[in-house]
């Protein structure tokens, strides 16, 4: 996500300004093999200031990932929980967690990496003064009830089961057994933080400081964010580039036309117009892989229309309407697979997946569509609104082919419509304020490699990503015992039982898995995507 030299960003400051687009040579330096070379890649500003538990979508996320190391991190090929900081993570009931860290892990300011790092910043994350959007990642650690309650003021400031034993020791009890809780610790969430975070809150968010292969060198909101290897970093995965620098594209039509001028390196999603082309275009330089990502249709709850009974039979009849399959074929040149659970065949059978959950209510059935919604009452006020972001993903071509196909099979022109908001952020902001006019896309990208991601923070009651406000006590309750489970067979087959709740309620509608999709230049090699569909950018190689 950048590529560029200081002399020639400051050649180009005044185009750059006025256009997303780069100022030639891939928008970065020439390189020389020799680990100095500098990457320029597509990129979408992010929602919010890049604090690790205040970031929850998938632009600020990818900075997160460069800036921060965790406990642990997430194997890029298989998506196993690596041990990164955590030299062990010891339990003898599956509730309360001894944490051991390494040696010799600091901040790129020169901060030591300690165990008041983690519990500091867990504090902060959990705090409700703080409004921070993954709060709720927090809430199986004890004390969360005070830091963070439902209603009214906080009466903690800090989490009663968080514990510094020494500089290089901290332990975590939580509120009830969580046998997979280590796996979770690779989230961007449970990131350090350095004392600088707390002396002097405003300079740190205009330019963060972590543990990660890369330091933050200069951002301009809606240009550019410039990241640079940092020399001094410790750890095994040391950048093989001299940085990257994120170009802000609030078109990936204009982003992957760059990419075939010369004037930048890397697009990490390729747009659905261009998929028929990439290859041909690209050569071996085009990369489809599966990912962890699932695309859905959210509903708002929080609107009577769709909450009240028997909505349920028309949410049904609307995802029988949708022709997957020739939509997928059609648009997406099959680098997407039509959904027929709400996970993602990353995981596999054993950690969850299972294939053809949804059933017929999956399937594309327009004669039953047509009955199933009326007989739940018809549509409210006689029209869908399909709302997503018109500025990255192309998703003004799959929105109005899920339209044309519910117009036919619903036998009226006039039935569902595309309503496209201008930028990512916007979209994001209108969903926080629940706001959103009717249904709306939603695309899931896991945080860990665990079924537990797809359920519990999309569809549990107040959860941090639940953003149409579904709640139901049945799911809820099976969640818990999932989690409590110690048995990881039984767990998974506990939260199936709680994916059943959601297909029988349609809490979602679900579209179809993603495949990563990708072009790089060829003055870059050893590119690939991780299983979050994410370049495992300090791995490519420029020149």
């Amino acid at each position: 996500m950048r590529g560029a030299t200081h002399a020639r960003w400051a050649a180009c400051a005044a185009a750059v300004a006025l256009a997303a687009t780069a100022c030639g040579g891939g928008g970065g330096d020439s390189g020389g093999g020799d680990g100095s070379g500098i990457l320029s890649s597509s990129w979408g500003d992010p929602q919010n200031p890049l604090e690790p538990a205040n970031t929850n979508e998938v632009q600020g996320g990818k900075v997160l990932d460069m800036v921060f190391r965790g406990l642990k991190r997430y194997d890029a090929k298989t998506g196993a929980a690596e041990d990164m900081l955590a030299d062990k993570i010891e339990s003898s009931d599956s509730q309360t967690f001894k944490i051991t860290l390494k040696d010799g892990w600091k901040f790129s300011n020169g901060e030591p990496v300690t165990a008041k790092s983690f519990v500091d910043a867990w504090n902060y994350g959990a705090s409700l003064k703080n409004n921070q959007k993954n709060a709720y990642f927090f809430g199986y650690i004890e004390g969360y009830d005070k830091v963070h309650p439902e209603s009214g003021t906080q009466s903690a400031d800090t989490l009663s089961g968080l514990k510094v034993v020494d500089d290089k020791t901290f332990t975590v009890k939580l509120t009830q057994k969580f046998s997979t809780f280590p796996d979770t610790l690779g989230y961007a969430a449970f990131a350090p933080l350095p004392k600088a975070f707390f002396d002097n809150h405003d300079a740190w968010l205009k330019k963060p400081v972590g543990n990660g292969p890369y330091t933050i060198d200069s951002y301009t909101k809606g240009s550019k964010m410039s990241l640079r290897k940092w020399d001094g970093y410790p750890g095994d995965d040391k950048a093989q580039n001299g940085g990257v620098d994120l170009k802000v594209y609030t078109d990936n039509n204009t982003a992957y036309t760059d990419l075939l001028a010369g004037n930048l390196d890397l697009v990490d999603d390729v747009p659905a117009a261009q998929l028929k082309n990439a290859k041909s275009d690209l050569g071996d330089r085009y990369i489809n892989t599966p990912a962890g990502i699932i695309q859905t249709i959210a509903f708002p709850f929080y609107d009577k229309n769709w909450s009240k009974a028997g909505a349920e039979k028309v949410r049904k009849g609307l995802s029988m309407a949708i022709n997957r399959d020739q939509i997928t074929d059609t648009i997406f040149q099959k680098t997407r697979t039509p959904a027929t659970d709400w996970t993602s065949p990353v995981l596999g059978k054993d950690g969850g997946f299972q294939e053809g959950l949804c059933g017929d209510a999956c399937a594309y059935k327009p004669d039953e569509a047509k009955k199933m919604v009326k007989e739940g009452g018809g549509l409210p006020g006689g029209q869908v609104k399909i709302s997503y972001n018109a500025d990255t993903g192309s998703h003004k071509e799959w929105v109005d082919a899920v339209c044309n196909s519910i117009n036919n099979a619903l036998g009226n022109d006039k039935a569902c419509v595309g309503n496209p908001i201008g930028t990512f952020a916007d979209f994001r902001n209108q969903i926080g304020k629940h706001k959103m006019p009717g249904p709306f896309r939603a695309g899931w990208q896991m945080d860990y490699p665990l079924i537990q991601n797809f359920l519990q923070p999309l569809y549990y009651t107040n959860a941090s990503s639940n953003d149409g406000k579904w709640s139901n006590k049945q799911f809820d309750q099976l969640v818990d015992q999932a989690n409590a489970e110690t048995d990881r067979a039984k767990a998974v087959k506990l939260f199936q039982q709680a994916e059943g709740v959601v297909r029988d309620n349609m809490a979602a509608i679900p579209l179809w898995y993603q495949n990563g999709s990708a072009g790089y230049s060829d003055r870059l090699s050893n590119v690939a995507l991780n299983q979050f569909s994410v370049p495992v950018y300090n791995e490519i190689k420029v020149g």
